[in-house]
């Protein structure tokens, strides 16, 4: 599936739910969902800086060319939205999500419901996601 498939997918199963708690519900619902990162990567190489809570996120690029991200959080709602980043993200070519446009976050409405500790973190974990895809980009020009 595509980053826009996987967002309208997105957007269509939280559009079904009018009430925040029971979004959140949902979004923490995904975090419990989220496989477990490999102890290896629970370091502090792998915390993204500017969350409020612990955040780790690895990735990988696979032989097809694909970014497999995995990430774990010490908080709860924090690992929902980190398991909807990856939901979104994970399994792309690293030129895709450089150029995706993540318009699911305000077209859920999560970014206005975020306090603004949690709007940061949200910005930072996607910004550590774009970094890896980067740096994947950059490398395989390098080869």
């Amino acid at each position: 599936m595509t980053i826009n498939e996987i967002q309208s997918e997105i957007v269509d199963e939280f559009s079904e739910v009018d009430d925040w708690m029971d979004r959140y519900g949902m979004i923490i619902d995904l975090g419990n969902s989220l496989p477990p990162i490999e102890e290896k990567y629970r370091t502090p190489d792998h915390i993204i800086e500017g969350c409020q809570s612990r955040v780790w996120l690895n990735a990988e690029l696979s032989p097809e060319g694909r970014v497999r991200y995995t990430a774990d959080s010490d908080a709860i709602i924090v690992k929902g939205i980190i398991s909807l980043l990856v939901k979104v993200l994970d399994n792309q070519t690293p030129d895709d999500i450089l150029a995706a446009d993540l318009h699911f976050i305000n077209d859920i409405g999560l970014s206005e419901h975020l306090s603004p500790t949690r709007s940061n973190g949200l910005l930072a974990m996607l910004k550590q996601m774009r970094l890896y895809a980067l740096a994947f980009k950059a490398a395989g020009r390098q080869q």
